[in-house]
């Protein structure tokens, strides 16, 4: 059935002030000053053209550009980047809003880990890098204008592609102004949801990446993983995952060389639970696991996934992810999967 909407489109200012969370001890040199940003984003508000929209109560999709520091120009230099990003409303009302962000893309970073001139940044050691960006923000509006005040953490890191990479932590208080600048009136016909409710689905992913261990400048290794899930959404924005993850992780065998190893010696077995926000074809994840096999233990028995994947009609999906020990970074998952039991 045809509903009117409005497509409404603005431009938002950010100034963000914050710290540099040193999150390992051996970080604990790098913070010396305040830590200052500014970011310029371009929004727009959904209005109801896909299912998800209402489901969400009509979430905002935009760019952000980004500019600032850690809070140490000396070692840690400036940082510059894009990601784009979206705000689900827990709170709307007319002159009101309550809102949780969440982003990611790509970010670089001017001063990196050098043995010869940069032997104190222990957190970076490539200049591009991945940025993710999440928090919460309150919006008070004025007709088509709107102060906004937040509350987010700003992370950068390459996903231990290349060591030292303990990574950037930033938490930042900020303050903005945004306009709507286009308001258009329009036709739009929601689309059904493609997700079978309350049933459970089966999934296979097949993940590569790459990973380089200590010491620095050392070889680059593979790595190579199966994870075996079963999904189940309750509600159009509500999911759950549960799974076994089979990890070969070669940087390994460079993890206390003086000890031989075999392939199963390094092999890694893990279980894992997510919770999933499906968004159309689009699904995010967010979830922690731990290792029931992990001979050498070289991190944390704890992990954690974020994860974004994108679903075809005929079951097979790609899958982008990162996972992690705490805030420190083991690797960057890139997946092809397929779900046996998908149907349109």
């Amino acid at each position: 059935m045809n509903a009117q909407s409005k497509h409404e489109w603005g431009i938002e200012s950010r100034f963000k002030s914050g710290f540099l969370a040193a999150h390992r001890g051996v970080m604990g040199h790098l913070t010396t000053e305040h830590a200052f940003a500014g970011e310029l984003s371009f929004f727009i508000q959904t209005k109801g053209k896909k299912q998800w929209h209402s489901v969400c109560n009509f979430p905002t999709v935009g760019g952000t550009l980004f500019g600032g520091t850690a809070g140490n120009m000396k070692v840690l230099g400036s940082m510059w980047g894009a990601y784009a990003f979206i705000e689900f409303p827990f709170i709307k009302s007319k002159w009101y809003e309550f809102s949780g962000k969440f982003g990611s893309g790509l970010g670089y970073v001017t001063k990196v880990f050098s043995y010869e001139n940069n032997p104190k940044n222990v957190a970076m050691s490539s200049h591009i890098n991945t940025i993710v960006s999440f928090g919460v923000k309150s919006r008070f509006k004025f007709g088509k204008n709107s102060v906004t005040l937040g509350l987010d953490m700003t992370h950068f890191s390459n996903a231990a592609s290349k060591v030292p990479n303990l990574g950037i932590n930033m938490p930042y208080l900020s303050i903005g102004y945004s306009r709507m600048i286009h308001l258009t009136q329009m036709d739009s016909i929601p689309t059904a949801n493609k997700l079978p409710f309350k049933k459970w689905l089966f999934n296979f992913t097949a993940i590569g990446s790459m990973k380089e261990m200590f010491p620095t400048g050392g070889k680059k290794y593979a790595v190579y993983a199966l994870s075996s899930s079963a999904r189940w959404f309750a509600k159009p924005k509500v999911g759950m995952e549960f799974g076994l993850d089979l990890i070969s992780k070669q940087a390994i065998l460079d993890y206390r060389p003086e000890v031989e190893k075999t392939q199963w010696d390094i092999f890694q077995i893990g279980i894992f639970g997510a919770y999933l926000v499906p968004l159309d074809r689009f699904h995010f994840g967010i979830g922690m696991g731990v290792y029931v096999k992990d001979k050498f233990q070289p991190e944390d028995a704890l992990y954690h996934r974020i994860s974004l994947r994108y679903y075809l009609d005929n079951g097979l999906n790609f899958n982008i992810g990162l996972k992690s020990h705490w805030a420190r970074a083991d690797y960057a998952e890139w997946g092809l999967g397929y779900t046996i039991n998908y149907k349109r």
